[in-house]
């Protein structure tokens, strides 16, 4: 059973039609990436998925249980604030110790549960942000931007242990990232957003669509094969010459 499908979902906020028409499913133990120039909605995709959004057109069905995981752009916390990582992780619900020590380790963070958060890099925040969303256990993990501000040694990194989490752990990823050469190089199924799909289906595909090539250039082909696992897929990818009317995944009413 898919774990959420997104039927001819479409979504107003202020006026603005953020999403227009989208149809999505997310199947178990997939890496999914979401591509696409600022303001194309991709943020706004992942808020819809965990319920912070309402669809103003649509349906959202989720397999019932389904538990998901939240990794921010970012999290503004006042830095004389003092609150260690054990504590960060233990909002709202106190957490037992093995089982932070566990996550800790997990994220590449051993040891540091007593360490205060203002005292951590950027990419030991982040691995923090990532340990809470798995505390408790998702099915789906949603990151968006989660490597905004690391350099690209880091983005690397906390990527690739991303991809060991979900080999480990059987967890269905989608990611937001504009770093495309490392993202969609780790991905089972790339989705290409500009306000509704316009391209989706294998990196390589997605990377020669001319939809694709429209909002980002050739650049990042070459670098499609930097990290990739095996998967086969018998599903190519489609693209909809960028109409937000004629995806390929369904009628829209």
């Amino acid at each position: 059973m898919s774990l959420i499908s997104l039927q001819n979902v479409s979504v107003r906020l202020g006026g603005h039609m953020a999403l227009s028409h989208v149809n999505l499913t997310i199947e178990p133990s997939q890496v999914v990436t979401v591509v696409g120039p600022n303001g194309s909605g991709k943020s706004t995709l992942l808020r819809t998925i965990i319920g912070a959004v309402r669809p103003s057109v649509g349906k959202i069905t989720a397999k019932p249980g389904l538990r998901i995981g939240y990794v921010p752009q970012k999290l503004a916390l006042d830095p004389t604030l003092p609150m260690t990582v054990a504590r960060f992780l233990s909002l709202p619900t106190r957490r037992a110790v093995a089982e932070m020590v566990a996550v800790l380790e997990t994220c590449g963070l051993p040891s540091l549960g007593e360490r205060q958060l203002s005292e951590l890099s950027g990419g030991q925040f982040q691995r923090a942000l990532l340990a809470r969303a798995l505390l408790d256990k998702p099915d789906l993990l949603l990151l968006d931007e989660a490597t905004q501000g690391l350099d690209q040694p880091g983005s690397a990194t906390f990527y690739r242990l991303i991809e060991q989490i979900r080999k480990e752990t059987g967890t269905a990823v989608v990611m937001v990232s504009h770093e495309l050469h490392v993202v969609m190089s780790t991905s089972d199924r790339v989705i290409c957003l500009n306000g509704h799909i316009c391209c989706e289906g294998h990196p390589e595909h997605v990377a020669s669509a001319p939809e694709y090539r429209a909002l980002f250039g050739t650049g990042t082909q070459g670098a499609l094969a930097l990290y990739r696992h095996a998967h086969d897929h018998s599903h190519d990818g489609e693209c909809d010459h960028d109409h937000p009317h004629s995806h390929p995944h369904g009628e829209h009413a």
